[in-house]
């Protein structure tokens, strides 16, 4: 396939996001719903809240300080559920214990990206269905190596960065870049580095948004808009 008919889409998001979950699934629509363009996916770190400490917090006291009240959060969750089951999503909000600063999980994704196009995409799918379907603590180091293995990393490698600095401050400076960028939700799918489409669109949205921008740079638009 040309060059010219590849795009690719930095999904800017965080691992703790719900919208991000269900806005992954309907990516995967949309790619398959955009005909013969190639889509290159790359996953960009965001964190919804990095002053959790690196331990993580109760999730039912933090989402009760965040939201004041029990039946709030219930209507909360309930307005997600229905969106994510039409996804194929089964969230399990009540089986979330803690609430992860998720600064590791985002190196991990990085780390992943290194290895390769698909295994980032396993990666973070791992991530989002540990977190979500089964309620596990995606800021402890032995999910973390877990989920790197099963997603095809060497984990052992892994196992000797994550308590280390490695990569700290590259993910932090990639989430300060994201917000001088203008992005204070996510998800936010980029395409191209040129054209974003926030929220977590549905799936024909965000197929033609990438047959826009795929149609524009075969024509040579993009490069003028430089």
């Amino acid at each position: 396939m040309s060059e010219a008919n590849a795009i690719t889409v930095d999904v800017v998001s965080d691992v703790v996001c719900p919208w991000c979950f269900i806005g992954q699934k309907r990516l995967d629509k949309a790619v398959a719903a955009a005909g013969d363009v190639e889509v290159h996916i790359r996953w960009r770190p965001f964190q919804l809240d990095p002053t959790i400490p690196p331990q993580g917090k109760d999730r039912h006291d933090y989402m009760l300080a965040k939201f004041g009240s029990d039946e709030r959060i219930r209507e909360i969750h309930a307005r997600i559920e229905p969106l994510g089951e039409a996804e194929g999503i089964s969230f399990a909000f009540d089986a979330i214990k803690v609430a992860p600063n998720t600064l590791d999980a985002h190196r991990l994704i990085r780390w992943a990206g290194a290895a390769g196009e698909d295994v980032q995409n396993r990666l973070v799918r791992r991530l989002f269905q540990l977190n979500f379907e089964e309620g596990v603590n995606i800021g402890d180091h032995t999910v973390l190596v877990e989920a790197a293995r099963e997603a095809g990393m060497d984990a052992s490698v892994v196992e000797t960065l994550l308590p280390s600095d490695a990569d700290v401050e590259a993910v932090r400076t990639e989430i300060t870049t994201a917000s001088r960028m203008g992005i204070t939700g996510v998800p936010c799918f980029l395409l191209e580095g040129k054209y974003a489409v926030m929220g977590a669109q549905d799936a024909d949205t965000l197929a033609d948004a990438i047959r826009q921008v795929a149609a524009a740079k075969a024509r040579g638009e993009l490069e003028k808009a430089d």
